[in-house]
């Protein structure tokens, strides 16, 4: 059996199971280096979406309409796919520690030290609760998308319970768009360093990190950070066998087993 795992970048994936095809945080309008268009993204099972910001959320709204494919999100996420004309009938909503089945996919979301607003036309702000999710795609193949998240503790737990194989884990923010954001201040790491994230592979008990919320690794910030992450993973190897890894945009991590390759 074969999974694919696609990366579009920011935290987006597109993966093809043996048994179902779905989407995670479907960043693709706004993101200036997208490999793929809306029009795609056919025949999924599930769009799976962390929480609400923009480059997480992303074209979610527009997907489901066009696809007809459920959505697994959270309460504040499901007011802006309501919004948009989505059926309720189309969504579930959820959080941590509810385990929700679409079809033969089965989804659980675990903890996420994050946080998740956005406004709906109106104006009104609208919250929730950010997470991150494990999917099993096959027998021995579990995918935890940590969505945004800090690195936490409790990581050690999630390892123990739900015994991920691969990690999507954020050690980046794409320059390109911390330069549209109007804040104070300047940001100095993202929800977790490159360090931090080579700490959470270890936590988790993966056999494969993946570097991921980033954009293009031309930009010199996102290399080094990729590259940081790489080295982290390694040091911090309490098994000896923990592969690390990194994908560029529109490239796909192939999990056969215990091979893994790219394409």
């Amino acid at each position: 059996m074969t999974t694919r795992i696609k990366f579009l970048g920011m935290a987006g994936y597109d993966i093809l199971g043996p048994n179902f095809h779905i989407l995670i945080d479907p960043f693709i309008t706004g993101n200036p280096v997208a490999s793929m268009t809306l029009n795609d993204f056919k025949d999924l099972d599930a769009i799976l979406v962390s929480h609400a910001a923009y480059d997480h959320m992303g074209d979610a709204p527009e997907i489901a309409l066009r696809t007809g494919a459920p959505v697994v999100c959270g309460g504040d996420v499901k007011e802006v796919l309501l919004e948009y004309g989505v059926p309720e009938s189309q969504v579930h909503a959820t959080v941590w520690g509810i385990v929700v089945k679409i079809g033969n996919v089965v989804v659980r979301p675990v903890e996420s030290h994050h946080w998740s607003q956005t406004r709906l036309k109106s104006g009104q702000y609208v919250s929730g609760v950010p997470m991150g999710f494990i999917v099993e795609t096959e027998p021995e193949i579990r995918i935890y998308h940590t969505g945004d998240t800090a690195i936490f503790g409790d990581m050690n737990l999630i390892g123990q319970l739900y015994q991920p194989t691969i990690g999507l884990l954020g050690c980046n923010n794409g320059q390109e768009l911390l330069s549209r954001a109007v804040t104070a201040g300047t940001l100095l790491n993202g929800e977790m360093s490159p360090e931090e994230a080579g700490i959470a592979a270890d936590f988790l008990g993966l056999k494969v990190a993946v570097a991921s919320h980033y954009l293009d690794l031309t930009n010199e910030i996102e290399r080094t950070d990729v590259e940081k992450f790489l080295t982290a993973v390694k040091k911090y190897d309490r098994s000896g066998s923990r592969k690390a890894e990194y994908l560029e945009v529109g490239q796909t991590l192939v999990a056969e087993g215990d091979i893994y390759r790219k394409e």
